[in-house]
């Protein structure tokens, strides 16, 4: 067990928690909250609450358990590594792969291989993983980066949230847009209909903004890339089929008939940009869109 000893120097009449964030940035607020719930955090030698304020002479002790291995097993899967270093991976997903185990895919997942090919991955939240920062939809492809310590994962998922990291995607979706480019802004939540599909709502949601613009078009087809202000599950596909274009091949939010025999909708995160957490070096990040792709539309240039 690591132990950590603070003692406040001056007071901002912060909440413990908050205080702890600031004061150890490689631990991200709901960890350090997890720890003073298990009273593995003291305040003057006493336990106490996230929410209590902290004043000027305060004494803080924090005690870390050791890193838990995760139940998650590594597997043997192929994986394309396009970057790594002691903080970071970023990946090219391939289609079909789902990112995190969940009830119904506890193995094959995207995690299972990266805790086989990667070795030098530290605690995350207290656990031996890799930290998923953005996910990807199963039969989505391309490119997602990873944290490989809390550290990383932090300053991260505050680049996302803080819209400071881009990521782009390609589309190839049924219709013709006539735009030439637009901004999709909407309200995204479960579908009151169907509880496994998401919808646009008119209250009740959380905000989504996608940027798009036309790559171009093949008659009954147009090449979208969208770009993501926020992050929602399912996005761009519940936003193309707002708009009145969903993503071809897409087997929930598309009606469409299938012409090419697709596994899944045509979706690649094609670029990914980022300031890197140690370094602070601006990183980009390309991935060239996979040949299912590619040769739906070879077809549609000679059609």
């Amino acid at each position: 067990m690591t132990i950590l000893r603070n003692k406040v120097k001056f007071s901002k009449n912060q909440r413990l928690d908050a205080y702890l964030a600031e004061e150890y940035p490689q631990f991200s607020r709901s960890f350090l909250k997890s720890l003073i719930e298990q009273e593995h955090i003291t305040l003057n030698g006493e336990r106490t609450k996230a929410g209590t304020k902290v004043k000027e002479g305060d004494e803080i002790v924090l005690r870390l358990p050791e890193v838990e291995g995760t139940s998650v097993a590594p597997q043997d899967i192929p994986l394309e590594i396009v970057y790594q270093d002691s903080d970071i991976a970023v990946i090219n997903k391939p289609q079909g792969m789902v990112t995190h185990p969940a009830p119904g895919n506890y193995d094959g997942t995207l995690v299972n291989a990266i805790l086989y090919h990667i070795g030098d991955l530290s605690g995350i939240n207290g656990e031996l993983r890799p930290g998923i920062v953005h996910r990807l939809d199963k039969d989505t492809s391309g490119l997602l980066v990873i944290a490989k310590n809390d550290a990383a994962h932090k300053a991260l998922s505050e680049q996302i949230a803080d819209k400071k990291a881009r990521r782009i995607y390609w589309a190839l979706v049924y219709g013709n847009i006539k735009a030439n480019d637009g901004v999709v802004d909407t309200l995204i939540g479960r579908d009151p209909r169907d509880r496994k599909k998401m919808a646009v709502l008119k209250a009740g949601g959380r905000e989504a903004v996608t940027r798009y613009r036309i790559l171009e078009r093949y008659g009954e087809y147009t090449l979208v890339e969208c770009e993501l202000e926020t992050g929602r599950t399912h996005q761009i596909r519940v936003h193309m089929k707002h708009i009145g274009h969903p993503v071809a091949g897409d087997p929930v939010y598309s009606r469409q008939k299938d012409r090419f025999g697709l596994s899944g909708q045509l979706l690649h995160a094609r670029k990914l940009e980022l300031t890197h957490p140690r370094t602070g070096e601006r990183m980009i990040f390309e991935a060239p869109l996979p040949e299912y792709f590619t040769a739906v539309l070879a077809k549609l240039k000679k059609m």
